[in-house]
């Protein structure tokens, strides 16, 4: 039998978004919505995660069942200029959401980062290697994990792209506007991750409450100098118009380190029976074709 629509609403799972107004957030706002959630999509400008207040307000007044942390600041070189702000909006207000969310029963899934580790490791970075940060943003996005609580989840990705928002695909195709001719390094590697791919991942492991941390990345380890090479690629144009530098080369030099090797071997979800996201390609090639 059919329940009542007010029966029905009632049913909705109540989903919260902090950083709503990112690359990530905006896309699990959408997908959420487009399931029939009823979906609470707080930018910066709704919430301001650092503060704990707040936090307890928003998250005792929702009543979410899940909350997706995707807010961060993410201005890697000006953490380093910066390292109050970085640690209360990555790594305090983790402990706000915390508190919050363990009071209302709801399960936090919260967003970090390859730069908790320095880069060093020669293989792919499995869930439970040591963790060596070398960067005030790494610092302050392992000390976000560090205010996790077992039970919840933490989601650790790379090299984010997306519809909306800044990132590198935007960058390259601005900058192939302006430059016959494009430098990237080519002695970074990572997993390029596309936040339509990554909000379906956000969702399941959210939705199923797994607790732990889950490396979530689209497949296929590049450099920057060829993940520029497959963005020319995606428009038609001559990938031959980039060409490799190393880090060192870089002018002006970024304050931040950067990890050498940001691959991130997506263990748990391999070995829970998950399947990965897709190759990095196929939602490049579908990102481009939007901004297009």
């Amino acid at each position: 039998m059919v329940g009542t629509t007010e029966e029905r609403l009632i049913s909705l799972p109540r989903i919260l978004i902090t950083g709503a107004g990112g690359q990530l957030g905006a896309d699990c706002a959408l997908l959420y919505g487009a399931a029939g959630a009823d979906v609470t999509a707080a930018t910066r400008s709704d919430l301001d995660i650092g503060d704990r207040d707040a936090v307890l307000s928003m998250v005792d007044g929702v009543k979410p069942d899940v909350v997706i942390n995707a807010g961060a600041w993410t201005a890697v070189d000006d953490c380093e200029a910066d390292p109050d702000r970085a640690f209360r909006v990555n790594g305090l207000a983790v402990r706000h959401l915390n508190e919050a969310c363990t009071k209302n029963d709801a399960h936090l899934v919260h967003l970090s980062t390859d730069y908790v580790f320095d880069g060093n490791k020669p293989e792919p970075y499995v869930e439970w290697d040591d963790t060596h940060p070398q960067s005030v943003y790494g610092h302050s996005k392992l000390a976000g994990e560090c205010e996790m609580l077992p039970n919840f989840t933490v989601i650790r990705t790379s090299w984010v792209c997306g519809e909306h928002g800044h990132n590198m695909v935007k960058t390259i195709l601005g900058a192939l506007e302006k430059y016959p001719t494009l430098s990237f390094v080519d002695d970074q590697i990572g997993h390029p991750t596309f936040t339509a791919d990554l909000a379906t991942m956000v969702q399941r492991l959210g939705d199923e409450r797994r607790p732990g941390t889950f490396h979530v990345t689209n497949q296929g380890a590049v450099s920057w100098f060829g993940f520029t090479q497959a963005v020319l690629e995606a428009v038609g144009e001559d990938p031959a118009r980039v060409e490799p530098i190393s880090t060192d080369e870089l002018q002006p030099p970024r304050p931040a380190p950067r990890p050498a090797n940001s691959v991130l071997d997506n263990a748990a979800l391999r070995l829970s029976g998950i399947e990965l996201l897709r190759d990095f390609r196929e939602p490049l090639a579908e990102l481009v074709a939007k901004l297009r």
